[in-house]
């Protein structure tokens, strides 16, 4: 064998080890799983997690399905109930029962404290004509004897829907709040005529909205009030 053929011969060698040695780390980084570089290696403890996409949930509430279920997680209440509230969602797509409820108990709490107040702003937009008419007039008899009410709104114990349904295009929607109340009212030098900051009495009243189906507006007004 010439000194040439031995000098190719190890040439070659060379070549192929660099070869392998460069396929055979390309191979082993192939080999790391994707997930642990672009997921922050799910499960182990402090790694990042990547959320899973979330449906959209107002299209989801607007399945009749949905609504059903969502008309069972309420409070349980009479048959002519539920048929009152699924007659409202078929006619209103947006309408949403547990939504409802939880604003009912946030307006009645705002109209409590407004008319406390004598906030006839507040009263004005919460309320329709008849039953703002009614609060104003109750107001100036307040003002005009000088007295004041210092009432606080200690807790909602309930608030049951007792009817619902549409009437003329208008859907209409009853509760029955029970809540406790610290009432008391003050004389023009500030004098505690009645009631007590420190015994608070159970209120029952029964309240009705109203809301025109076909309104782009969709806030619900209190257009009738009860005392239970």
């Amino acid at each position: 064998m010439t000194p040439e053929i031995v000098i190719l011969a190890m040439i070659a060698a060379f070549l192929g080890l660099r070869l392998y040695s460069v396929l055979g780390r390309r191979a082993e980084h192939e080999e790391e799983p994707i997930q642990g570089r672009f997921e922050g290696r799910q499960g182990q403890p402090g790694a990042a997690r990547v959320p899973a996409p979330k449906p959209d949930a107002k299209a989801d509430d607007r399945n009749p399905a949905r609504q059903a279920q969502r008309l069972r997680e309420m409070p349980l209440a009479p048959p002519s109930v539920e048929r009152g509230l699924a007659e409202i969602a078929q006619v209103d797509r947006r309408f949403d029962a547990l939504a409802f409820l939880e604003g009912a108990r946030s307006a009645y709490r705002m109209i409590l404290e407004a008319f406390w107040k004598a906030d006839k702003a507040e009263l004005r937009a919460l309320c329709d004509d008849d039953v703002y008419e009614s609060f104003s007039a109750a107001i100036d008899a307040r003002v005009e004897a000088g007295e004041t009410m210092d009432n606080r709104l200690i807790r909602i114990e309930e608030c049951a829907v007792t009817a619902a349904g549409i009437d003329n295009g208008l859907a209409r929607i009853t509760l029955r709040f029970r809540s406790d109340i610290a009432a008391v009212t003050r004389d023009a030098d500030g004098h505690v005529v009645a009631g007590s900051l420190d015994d608070a009495i159970e209120a029952v009243d029964v309240w009705t909205f109203s809301r025109a189906v076909n309104s782009p507006d969709p806030d619900w007004l209190l257009d009738e009030t009860d005392a239970a």
